[in-house]
Formats: structure tokens, sequence, C-alpha cells
């Protein structure tokens, strides 16, 4: 039997099952597909061979200086949330009078869906030319994670330039010195690195972990300690659904036609190709209204229009910053259209009066309304649930939030690795040979972001039934809770982790890791590092061994024949590479 079926991917399919009870009832459903490499031309036996296949190794491994395994089972659960969406989307096409029947995806879509902003940065291309040679790979190692000289390890969190400095003075570094760290600081999120000058780790070893948390509550940046405990700290739900109130007739009404900014759109397709035939999308004819930022709130609305809804975008006056952050892809960042392409632009400004109104008019004609806002932004701006469902009593309302309820009313900036910290995610990601520490890809903003995205599909399920809308929560925190952990963090071998080739690296599969003496004896005959990865892989071969090679280069990735049914190449339309949807439907 062929590793490809020999063992199904069982976390995702009890990920997707458990996704799957906690949505409403009631609408048709449909057979779900799930194997481990879909249309990728790789034999994928488990989930750490779709990790070294499809870049995650890589992608988490940049921080410590060479590609390294997640020790969870990230890609499994992200493959799990889409079978839920394609099955709950599929149902709903159903419902409205599509002929649906099976959806199918896999966990080597979930990991190249993950790694999509990273596989857009590395193959950018600003016009007709190669990849920009402003984005090459980083290099340089740096988790963004100090030590104290009581020995805690904590996470910082600050989006003001002027708090950073301020509480490195606290900590008696120099401006210039703090200023040093504050762009790798930023950019870790968009490069999974964060190397900041020695000195600065050195003033914060120095200080005790109260010192660091005064310095910390002084200046209004955000601190969370890190703990060696792999389990959620909470166990929330995924998402909370808040029906709304039964409408009143005379709430029924239509509400009058917005037409948004003409042409503004951000470039390209959220589809697959032109060229790949596929039957109507589920959510064609369905509308989202997206007021987003940074990833979590941009992905739910990427993976709605990738369904088939129309997305609209709210932008402040003079378009959303993140569009101009580099390496861009014509005149556009790659990260920003590997989240946002597709969608119509509508320009408002919320702080005054005629904006509030122009989103207001909007969600008046939606389907969905989706926000990340911070915490009491919505209620602030007067654009609250029950503000938008007074108007349209169908309206789905979706806040994707960074902590939910879990931190009390004042919670800390609820961003990617601060969720990891509060969660347990960090001291689960990493062996017990190791500190604990979040990974530098956003696993948690990808994950709450699909998490939303399945909420608000639960929700309009539901709406099938009712007539009527509703609120749905979610977090970056509740998304975390669905990552399976073991009751203490993993003890590897040496086995457990990628083997140096002389061209590159080679993951042993799951009958090599469980035959540790039979790839010694190998090994042995000739050290790993004076073969290739292409001869070792044969080698093993013929001992009836399965490994796969470690994808350290994203754009060598894009350009692989084995992905090119799953990962469409930069065009003129989109300069940079792009996972295709992740199901087929039939």
């Amino acid at each position: 039997m062929s590793p490809r079926t020999a063992v199904r991917p069982l976390v995702a399919a009890a990920v997707a099952d458990r996704l799957l009870r906690h949505t409403a009832p009631g609408v048709p459903k449909v057979r779900p597909t799930l194997d481990w490499a879909g249309p990728v031309g790789m034999e994928l036996p488990d989930e750490r061979a779709v990790q070294a296949a499809c870049g995650l190794m890589h992608l988490h491994g940049r921080a410590t200086g060479g590609p390294a395994p997640l020790a969870v089972d990230y890609a499994s659960v992200v493959a799990g949330v889409l079978a839920a969406q394609g099955v709950t989307a599929a149902g709903l096409g159903r419902a409205r009078g599509l002929d649906l029947r099976a959806v199918r995806t896999s966990v080597a879509q979930g990991a190249l869906l993950a790694a999509a902003q990273y596989l857009a940065a590395a193959t950018a291309r600003e016009g007709d030319g190669p990849p920009s040679a402003a984005e090459p790979e980083p290099c340089a190692a740096g988790l963004a994670t100090l030590e104290t000289s009581d020995g805690a390890r904590v996470e910082l969190e600050t989006l003001d330039p002027l708090a950073w400095r301020e509480f490195w003075a606290r900590l008696g570094a120099p401006p210039a010195l703090a200023g040093r760290g504050w762009l790798p600081f930023q950019q870790r999120f968009a490069t999974a690195v964060c190397p900041l000058p020695d000195e600065l780790r050195a003033a914060a070893r120095r200080r005790t972990l109260p010192d660091l948390v005064a310095a910390a509550s002084d200046t209004g940046v955000s601190l969370l300690t890190l703990g060696t405990d792999p389990a959620p700290a909470v166990h929330p739900e995924p998402w909370r659904l808040t029906p709304a109130p039964a409408a009143h007739p005379e709430h029924r009404l239509p509400a009058p036609a917005v037409t948004p900014a003409p042409g503004r759109r951000t470039s390209g397709s959220a589809h697959p190709a032109p060229d790949m035939p596929v039957p109507p999308l589920p959510l064609a004819g369905l509308r989202v209204v997206e007021s987003t930022r940074r990833v979590q709130g941009p992905l739910a609305g990427h993976v709605l229009g990738m369904l088939g809804a129309e997305v609209i975008r709210i932008e402040p006056p003079g378009g959303d910053p993140m569009r101009w952050l580099p390496p861009l892809a014509g005149d556009t960042s790659a990260r920003f259209t590997a989240l946002n392409a597709g969608k119509r632009v509508v320009e408002a400004d919320l702080t005054t009066a005629q904006g509030r109104e122009t989103v207001r008019a909007l969600a008046a004609e939606a389907d969905a309304f989706v926000h990340n806002w911070a915490p009491g932004k919505a209620a602030r701006l007067g654009l609250d649930a029950a503000d938008l469902l007074s108007a349209r009593p169908a309206l789905v309302y979706a806040w994707a939030s960074g902590f939910g309820d879990t931190l009390g009313d004042r919670p800390p900036l609820g961003t990617d690795y601060l969720a990891q910290a509060h969660s347990g995610l960090a001291a689960a990601v990493r062996p017990a040979d190791e500190p604990p520490a979040p990974s530098l890809m956003t696993l948690t903003d990808v994950l709450g972001g699909l998490v939303c995205a399945q909420g608000v599909l639960a929700a309009l399920a539901q709406r099938e039934g009712t007539g009527r809308g509703g609120r749905v929560d979610s977090s970056l925190v509740s998304a975390a809770a669905l990552i399976p952990r073991p009751a203490h963090r993993a003890r590897w071998t040496a086995l457990d982790r990628p083997v140096r080739t002389a061209d590159g690296h080679l993951y042993l599969g799951p009958e090599a890791r469980a035959r540790p003496e039979a790839v010694r004896r190998l090994l042995d005959r000739a050290g790993p590092s004076a073969l290739t990865t292409g001869e070792w892989t044969h080698r093993l071969a013929e001992a009836g061994l399965t490994a796969t090679p470690v994808h350290t280069d994203l754009a060598a990735l894009a350009d692989d024949p084995a992905f090119k049914a799953a990962v469409a190449p930069p065009d003129p339309l989109i300069g940079h590479a792009r996972p295709h949807a992740p199901w087929e439907f039939a």
C-alpha cells in the first residue's frame, strides 16, 4: 500500500469531526476526503513529512539556525479546519441549490496555506523579471524571547516604537541600541527571525523578572512569562455563536444599495487558476464585509473569498499601510496580496461619522461582517454586534480577537506570539531539551483566521434554518487550543531532527525513525554529509525506508514540478507564487 494512503491523517480527521459537531445541524452534509499529500506529487506518509516538504520545518527553524520540526501536528490541525470549512460550505451550497456532493483537501494543502505569506515574499516579482533581490531568505537567526537574571523567560509585545524605547531605557539600554532592535522585532512577523542586538539580550539578563514586569507595566509594553507546561492554560470552545434576537417585521426591509468605490480592488483572484475546471463555488452570491488588519482577520476574509463569497474590504483613507510592506509584487506588498487578492476595497475613516455610516451601510447589505479590532473599539465606534444586527438581523457579525475573555477586560496585545505563550503552545512546539519559546512562524494568526472563517460558516449554516444571523466570537487562544498536546513535552532522539546531507537536509520517515539501528548502520557506512539528499533518499529506499527532502528554499519549492498542481507560479496579475484554493468540490 502506498504511504499516501497507508495511514489516514487521524489528527486532521479528529479536528474536522470536532468542528463539525460544533457547527449547526440541519445543513445538508457532503462527503469529505482528507489525505496527506493531496495534489502534491510526493509520497508524504505523515505530519513530519508534510512539514519537511512544504517549508514548515524551514520556517520554524529559521530563528534557531536550521530546519526543525514543529513538535505538534500543526499542519494536520490546519487541514482539519479546512475539511470542516469545505463540508460546511458545500452544505450551504447544496441548501442554496448547488449540486455539491463531495469535498477533498489534504494536510499538504493546509501546510502550504499556512506558509502562503512567506512563499509570496520569497517569490515576489516587481515586474516581469526574477524575484526581487530585496527579499533574500533571512539568514540571521534569533528568537525574540528574553531571559532574566532569575531564570525566567519572557515574551514582549508592543506596536509602539516609543514604548519600546522607553522599556529598554528602564533596563539601562541607550536609545540608539533600542532603535537597532526595533526593526528586527517588528519584522519578525514577516521574516520568522528576530536578530536582536546581543546588548539588548544582555540588558534583560542583568535584571530580574519583577524588574522587567515593572518596566513593561510603566511603559505600556505587554509581557508574558513562558512556562514549560505544554497544556493549554484555558480550554475555550473554538468559537462562541450568539444568535441574533428575533427580527421585527419592519426590520426585514432591505437596506438601501451601497456602491463600493469604483476602481479599487486588490489585484488578482483568490480562486484556482483559470485553466482548472471547478464547479460553482459554494458561497457564490454571498457578500462579506471586513475591517481587518495584519493576518488573522484578513485570512478569514480570504478563506471566505476562496469559497466564492464577494469580499469587500474597508481600509483607511489612502489604503492599509501594510500594502507597502516590502517586498512588492507589482505595486503592492506580496505579503498583503497573499491574504487580500481579489477583495474589493472601500476607503472609510472610522474616526468620522461619515466613515462609520459607510460601515453601517455596507453591513446592511452584507451576509457577514468580520473585524479584528482591539477590545472595546467596536463599542466606542457604535459598530458593535447589537448596533449592526438591529438594522440587519440576518447578518453574521464576527469578531476575531487575541484572547477573547480569557484574560479579563484588559488583556495584553492580542498578537500571535503572546497567544502562543498564554496557550502553552510556546512550550509544546519545541522538544524537552530546548527551552520554551514561541515559533516565529505565525502559527496562531493563521489558525485563528481559519477558525474565525469556520465560525462564520457555522453561523451562516444556522441562518439557513432560522433566518437569523448572530455574533461569532473567536480568538487566537481558542484556535491554539485545537492543537493536541502531550501531557509532557516531547523527547526526541537525533533521528527526530533533519539529517544534514551534502546539499541540504533529509527528514527520515516513520519506518526509519522506528528502526534506528538500521539507519545508523547506513549512516556509519558513509557519513550523512558525504552523499546528496537524492543519493540518501535512494539508499534508504533500497533498505525499505522512506525519507523526505526538507525544502529550505521557498522560491525553489514554487518551481518544483511536484507542487505544480498545488502552487500557482507568479503571473502578470499576481507577481508572486501562491497556493491554489485548498478544496476540490465535486
